[in-house]
């Protein structure tokens, strides 16, 4: 592998002189020979600052480093995940009935699951679930934390325009602030006659959800009373603990499953998606899933030169290793995205922080970059002028669908809404536009200030869907995991574990028990005046 980076920082240094605007001036096909297509997606990697070289010198570098058998392994289900003794196998949740790609045991299991889903989602939009009072259900809470929070909010509120009549009528909530503050507001929002509560905790024992969830019962029994049916009524589980699931008292119907082999922010697909299918419904639900797949078939067939999740992640391996950006900014140009970016903040920052290698040693390169982001319009008025004119370099990824709002075009609201969505694509292209090319994007002999100038050479990716839809967003969202798992066999490191956050909530036990018993003893100084202080009050 040494001889492949070399071979990258010896091409980054004949570049270095080189702006994006003199690669276009230079190449009226670049964008033809750098975008790519699979499935609804479309991905331009023209605003990088690299050529068709980089590329190929990137793919030796893919080679070098044993990606395809390292694919080969995560794909057969072996033990890829060393830390923890285990396979991950998100990819079989989403694979359809009877699939080649997963063994028929584990088949039996995700479509028992999806079935038990099934019928949950059903009872609930035909008002067959009945709270204890005898009333049908109208809003259901899903209190999680981590990946059993972000990916069911994100993409429950990307697809909420997928609801159908029916479903309509359910409101889904989220709960996962570990202070309270959060249960206790929407709490005073609700009738606990028609509240249903999904606690989604694979461990079940995350402090954050289980403290959550206990508010929720004691709200509950505090209304209707002690008897069992209340728990029966308004309580379901997601969880690969099922007795300690039965031990908080939740009946075997109410609960739902999923494996070791599913990270929690890998676990949209299984049933901790529960709040997604009550939302859109379950065939839709099968569409987000089978989106997945899409891209998962894509990842495994397709050539490397034109495979988008491989694309993606040496992109960002060169961006981050080899020209040294360490920033990277998430900006969807559509609003139904907006938790899009704390997603993929978890998927990319929690799977590659890492600083040790699968050997054990110091990593050798740079692994995973910080990344933030927000819509992309809200961002304009936020942080765009750190990124157009500021002294840190950052690579961005622009995404959007190109179409949207479908309703009768001749009516006047319509046609409004699609001039908005006009009006966001112009700003998508347009921002991305200027990172790359600064002052070349204006109009030409149009001289500015100092102080206006902006030198460009921002690399950006855009990333278009042919519209949001559940197929579209599956196969966006397993692209972008794909892309984590490719960086990680680049830089030997291990995605799938998180180490780090378990020691955090460590610490934190014992400092909670100090708090209460009064006792710092063995802690830093700073700690020890920051309880005192605590205490005092």
């Amino acid at each position: 592998m040494k001889m492949e980076w070399n071979s990258l920082k010896e091409h980054a240094s004949e570049l270095a002189d080189t702006h994006l605007s003199r690669l276009f001036d230079e190449d009226p096909s670049r964008f033809e020979r750098l975008h790519y297509r699979a499935g609804p997606l479309l991905l331009d990697l023209s605003k990088q600052r690299m050529t068709a070289d980089t590329l190929d010198k990137l793919v030796a570098l893919a080679e070098a480093s044993d990606l395809r058998e390292w694919t080969r392994r995560f794909f057969d289900g072996e033990e890829v995940n060393g830390t923890e003794a285990r396979a991950a196998m998100h990819w079989a949740l989403r694979a359809p009935p009877g699939s080649a790609f997963v063994s028929p045991e584990v088949d039996r299991a995700v479509q028992e699951q999806l079935a038990r889903m099934e019928r949950i989602v059903n009872q609930l939009h035909s008002g067959q679930w009945r709270g204890y009072s005898g009333e049908p259900i109208t809003d259901v809470v899903n209190i999680g934390v981590g990946g059993s929070d972000l990916g069911p909010l994100m993409v429950s509120r990307a697809l909420e325009d997928f609801s159908s009549p029916c479903t309509g009528i359910m409101n889904v909530h989220f709960v996962s602030s570990m202070d309270g503050s959060q249960v206790s507001h929407l709490l005073r929002q609700l009738r606990p006659q028609t509240t249903l509560f999904i606690i989604s905790s694979k461990s079940f024992t995350t402090v954050d959800t289980l403290y959550n969830a206990n508010t929720a019962r004691k709200w509950m029994q505090t209304a209707l009373g002690g008897d069992p049916a209340v728990v029966r009524c308004h309580f379901l589980a997601v969880s690969s603990a099922q007795d300690k699931v039965a031990e908080w008292g939740i009946d075997e119907d109410n609960r739902l499953s999923l494996w070791d082999w599913v990270g929690g922010r890998y676990s949209v697909w299984s049933s901790i998606g529960l709040p997604v299918a009550i939302r859109i419904g379950m065939s839709q639900f099968r569409e987000f899933l089978a989106g997945g797949h899409f891209m998962d078939r894509h990842f495994v067939e397709a050539d490397w030169k034109v495979n988008l999740p491989v694309l993606m992640a040496m992109t960002g391996v060169w961006n981050t290793d080899v020209l040294g950006i360490h920033g990277h900014a998430i900006l969807p140009y559509d609003g139904r995205l907006k938790y899009l970016p704390s997603y993929l903040e978890q998927l990319e920052m929690e799977s590659n922080g890492k600083s040790v290698t699968r050997d054990g040693e110091p990593v050798s390169e740079r692994t995973c970059p910080i990344l933030w982001g927000d819509v992309g319009p809200n961002a304009q008025h936020a942080f765009y002028q750190l990124l157009h004119q500021g002294t840190e370099p950052v690579t961005c990824d622009f995404i959007a669908p190109a179409r949207r709002y479908h309703e009768d075009v001749h009516s006047s609201n319509a046609q409004e809404l699609v001039r908005q969505h006009e009006l966001a694509l112009a700003n998508c292209l347009a921002q991305s536009r200027l990172l790359a090319l600064g002052e070349a994007a204006l109009p030409s002999g149009e001289q500015v200030p100092f102080y206006k100038r902006y030198r460009g050479n921002q690399p950006c990716t855009t990333l278009m869907m042919e519209e949001l839809t559940p197929f579209s967003l599956g196969a966006l969202l397993a692209a972008y995991e794909h892309k984590v798992f490719t960086q990680a066999v680049i830089w030997r490191i291990n995605p799938f574990d998180q180490w780090g956050v378990e020691m955090g909530k460590k610490i934190a036990t014992s400092t909670l028990q100090a708090i209460r018993a009064g006792d710092d003893q063995g802690m830093d100084v700073s700690t020890s005046g920051l309880l005192s202080f605590i205490r005092n009050r």
